[in-house]
Parts: C-alpha cells; sequence; structure tokens
C-alpha cells in the first residue's frame, strides 16, 4: 500500500511508520535490521543528539558512511532537521572530499574509522585542521537524544532567505547535494530538494509496480543519488531494503535470496556474476523470488535481458537517469522483451526528453542526438552556479551530454557520450554501440571502448578488454569477427587491443575512462 504523497521525506517517514509501524524496513550485511516504526523513533533520538551538538535547520552536513542501517538512520535524523546533506561516496580521498566540503560549506563531517584499510577519520581530521568551521566526528560516537527538546519539524515548502526553489516552480528548499562520479570531468555539486526525489523515486516505482511485498537489493552506494531514490521508494511504497556495504560473489547473493529479494541490484557487472553463480548449480533458483534484474543506463549487450530470464527466472528492466536528473526513463515490467533488451523505457510522468542535433534544432523520431531533459526530479542548479548557464538550454532543459534516439513509442535508447564519440575519416563512431556489441563474446568478462589518436584517420578505435581466462584473452581478429556476426559496420570495428587485468570504476561500477587512459598512456 502506499502512503499519500508527502512534500518532504520527514513526513513520509512519519505517514510509513503510522501505516506499517511492525513492517520490516531494513536490514543490511551485518544483520542489523529496522522497522518502519523503529526508523522514526531512532531517527528522532539521533536527531535531537545532533541538535545538541548544534546542527541546525540548512547547516551542511556532508557524511562519508557504508552502507548499514545506521546510515539510513542518520539520513533520516537529517531530514528531520532540516539540514542539507551531501553524501559521500566511500572511495573519495582527501582531495575529493576537501574540496567538497570546502565548496559545499560543509558545517559538520561525519565518517567512519577504518574502512577496507583506509582511515576515513584521520583523513576527516586532516582536512578539518586546514578547513576553518569544519567539525568532524566519527557516527560510532554519536549519541540519541531527548525527541521533546527537538526544534519544530520544519515545513516542507517554506523557504528562508539564502534557500532556493527550483526554477519550475516545485517550492522547497534545497536538502540535498549529490556530487557527480566525475568519470568524464570534475565533479559537480547537484542541488535538490526533497520533491525531486520523491518524483525520481515515483518513476521508478511506477515503472516495476513496487510494492509493499518488494524486497529491493540495494547495492549501490546509499551515498549515491540511486540509493537514497531506493529509501524514499521503500517509505512511499512500504517495499523494504536489503543492502550491503560490500559486493562479495559467494555471500552478496546468500544475503538477498535469504531475505527473499525480488527486485535484485543492480547493474552488469552484478548481473553477470549471478549468471556465473546460477550455472554452477543451475537447477536450484539462486533468487526463486526474484521478478526483475535491475540495470541501469550504462553499456550492456542485447542479449543480456534474454540470459537472465532464461537462466535466472527473471529477466533485466532497465533505466535511465542522471545525478542531475535520477530516473528519468525506465521500463516498465509489461513492455516486451525487445524493449527491455536494447532501451531505457519511456519517460516517467512529468518528464519531458527531447533529442536535439548539433545545430541545436530537434531530431525525429529515430535520429541521434543529445539527449536533454526537464523534469520535476531534475536538479536546481549546481552547486558552483557558473557551471549553470552552459547546463541547461533557452527552454530550460538540461543538457545531459549523452546520445540516443527516441523511437514512434516514446522508447529511449542511450547510443553514447557526446565525449565518448570516436571520429574516424570524418565518421562518427558511438563507443558505446562498439561496446555493446563485444560485451557478449564469451573471452570477454569486461571491456571498455576507447579512441586513440591517429595521424592520418583522426583516431582509431580501441578495446581495452579482461579476458575471462587471463591464460587465454581473445585476438583482436576473434572480436572483430564477432562483433561483424553482431551487426556492427566493418567500418566501426576496432583496429587495436589492450589486454588489462582490470578496468578502474567508480562507485557506481562506471569504468572511469580518464583514469583509464592515463594506464594506457593514450
Amino acid at each position: 500500500m502506499s502512503v499519500p504523497g508527502g512534500a518532504s521525506l520527514w513526513e513520509l517517514v512519519l505517514r510509513r511508520a503510522e501505516a506499517a509501524p511492525d513492517a520490516l524496513f531494513a536490514v543490511d550485511s551485518t544483520s542489523e535490521q529496522i522497522t518502519f516504526a523503529g526508523l522514526r523513533d531512532a531517527a528522532e533520538r539521533l536527531a535531537a543528539g545532533l541538535a545538541a551538538r548544534g546542527v541546525e535547520r540548512g547547516d551542511v552536513v556532508s557524511w562519508q558512511l557504508p552502507n548499514r542501517v545506521r546510515t539510513i538512520v542518520l539520513a533520516m535524523a537529517l531530514c528531520r532537521l532540516g539540514a542539507v546533506q551531501n553524501p559521500l561516496v566511500m572511495m573519495l580521498r582527501r582531495p575529493e572530499v576537501e574540496f567538497i566540503c570546502r565548496q559545499a560549506g560543509t558545517r559538520l563531517l561525519v565518517v567512519t574509522g577504518t574502512f577496507r584499510g583506509f582511515d576515513h577519520l584521520a583523513m576527516a581530521h586532516a582536512i578539518s585542521s586546514q578547513t576553518a568551521g569544519l567539525e568532524v566526528v566519527d557516527v560510532a560516537e554519536l549519541a540519541g537524544g531527548d525527541p521533546a527538546a527537538l526544534p519544530p519539524e520544519p515545513s516542507a515548502t517554506a523557504v528562508t532567505p539564502g534557500e532556493d526553489t527550483d526554477w519550475r516552480g516545485y517550492t522547497g528548499p534545497v536538502r540535498w547535494i549529490f556530487y557527480t562520479s566525475g568519470t568524464t570531468s570534475a565533479p559537480k555539486g547537484a542541488r535538490h530538494t526533497d520533491r525531486a526525489l520523491i518524483a525520481a523515486s515515483a518513476t521508478f516505482s511506477d515503472a516495476l509496480r513496487v510494492t509493499d511485498a518488494d524486497r529491493a537489493g540495494v547495492l549501490a552506494p546509499l551515498a549515491h543519488i540511486g540509493g537514497i531514490i531506493h529509501v524514499v521508494t521503500a517509505l512511499r511504497r512500504g517495499s523494504m531494503v536489503i543492502t550491503s556495504e560490500l559486493f562479495d560473489a559467494a555471500s552478496t547473493p546468500e544475503l538477498l535470496a535469504r531475505h527473499g529479494v525480488t527486485l535484485v541490484g543492480s547493474g552488469v557487472p552484478f548481473i553477470q556474476t549471478y549468471l556465473a553463480r546460477q550455472a554452477e548449480n543451475p537447477r536450484v533458483p539462486l533468487f526463486p523470488t526474484a521478478r526483475a534484474f535491475l540495470c541501469g543506463g550504462s553499456p550492456r549487450p542485447p542479449t543480456l535481458h534474454t540470459q537472465a530470464l532464461h537462466s535466472l527466472g527473471a529477466g533485466v528492466v532497465s533505466g535511465y537517469g542522471l545525478t542531475e536528473c535520477p530516473n528519468v526513463c525506465w521500463v516498465s515490467m509489461y513492455d516486451n522483451d525487445e524493449d527491455h533488451a536494447r532501451t531505457e523505457g519511456r519517460p516517467g510522468e512529468g518528464v519531458r526528453v527531447v533529442i536535439v542535433r548539433p545545430d541545436g534544432s530537434r531530431a525525429p523520431a529515430g535520429e541521434v542526438g543529445e539527449i536533454r531533459v526537464r523534469a520535476p526530479q531534475l536538479m536546481v542548479g549546481y552547486v558552483d552556479s557558473a557551471l549553470d548557464a552552459d547546463a541547461f538550454d533557452e527552454a530550460g532543459f538540461f543538457r545531459t551530454g549523452d546520445l540516443g534516439t527516441i523511437d514512434q513509442h516514446g522508447y529511449l535508447t542511450v547510443t553514447g557520450r557526446l565525449k565518448d564519440v570516436i571520429i574516424r575519416n570524418m565518421e562518427n563512431i558511438s563507443a558505446r554501440e562498439v561496446e555493446e556489441r563485444l560485451a557478449d563474446h564469451p573471452d570477454v568478462a569486461e571491456l571498455a571502448v576507447l579512441g586513440v589518436p591517429d595521424p592520418v584517420t583522426g583516431e582509431r578505435v580501441c578495446a581495452v578488454v579482461v579476458p575471462a581466462d587471463p591464460s587465454a584473452p581473445p585476438t583482436l581478429a576473434d572480436l572483430c569477427e564477432h562483433a561483424l556476426a553482431a551487426g556492427l559496420n566493418r567500418r566501426r570495428l576496432p583496429e587495436r587491443l589492450e589486454i588489462v587485468d582490470a578496468l578502474p570504476r567508480n562507485a557506481m561500477g562506471k569504468v572511469a575512462r580518464p583514469e583509464l587512459r592515463r594506464r594506457l598512456g593514450i
């Protein structure tokens, strides 16, 4: 059962706790779990403790914490106070964290101690020693307080001086700052309202028909906007969150299965791991309650949906979004297999997507151009407002930098990135198209396609491959033969092959191309 739509996340917490107090809300890989009523009560106590430390409405609080139930409690406590949250993914180190805290104007930085061999607390103290006004606290030292001493609950719509409403007229203060992953450029801070996250959740939950019977595996970082939106969806629809601070090929599938996962997260590398695990014991379903495997807009072979459907008992359901505008599209549970295999679905309610040619004119159905979006879930703007002029066009559409098409039925297909277009002999080649034709080669575990400079043709197509068997990597001829059989135009075949042990990835599993180029000396 859905609770009535609220204007703030804290309102959703209260409504869900009233509607289903004893229903299980979340469980993590440490076996900690919490009900909806437990979330409300724990968040109120922690909010009182934070208030006693001096945290007030509008203060920027950055947190760098792993996927745990207590992380969600902290996030909801900050919602109760009306603070501005700045979640930071665990992979960030001092240069990025220091830059972000200074740019965002962080008042309090909450971190864990040592995680995966790195001392986050020591890093945070080093940053605070060089940053005036920045306080650091170990999350383990945060204490609760008396909820009766809390200030009045913040209004979901009232805007005080210095707070922002978004340009579309959706009133509400900025409550979140999410930084982009920085795979192609320096990270940028996207400012969001609670309403934006709720709208993004609606696109996802409407397409997937999420109910209180669903159990969602949230393996993306909770510090990423996609992770928080799963939390919002659970509050709106009464579904449950199953999360893990690390992905392990053996224990993570067991965790998800033990708690009856129905929406299995999330991304191509995870799905490939599940397929391999299922192949070890094909007679016993790995996820007997699964009804969909979630996949973001990253490149994937069209065959992945069919493989999952036949091997794992449920297909791949994909969507498209960005930190600046999450969950633009999702494929519906009731769309056909071709739409699941090749598209990112149709835009959600209130979302407008247009395809724009290089000259600025609108492209017709089926023609490739830049994807631009305008939506309730679109950010207010960047922390560095100087970036906004280039980010939005004259009609208020956000320039995504992604390339794609919209078919006559309104389904979006992402074909690549403007920055990932390889220009060879004056012909534009999409790196993503080449990747999709090669991704299901049996000797390829992972790959990325890059353009490398060439004095004659301008650029050449380079395939960077992690082999399935390091002792028997594929040859360039093998890859070209496979790509031709998959329908790739001969003029777009790779001309160079690099074999590597692993691809550098960001927190969301996307290939960090600048780092890959640096490693290869390209």
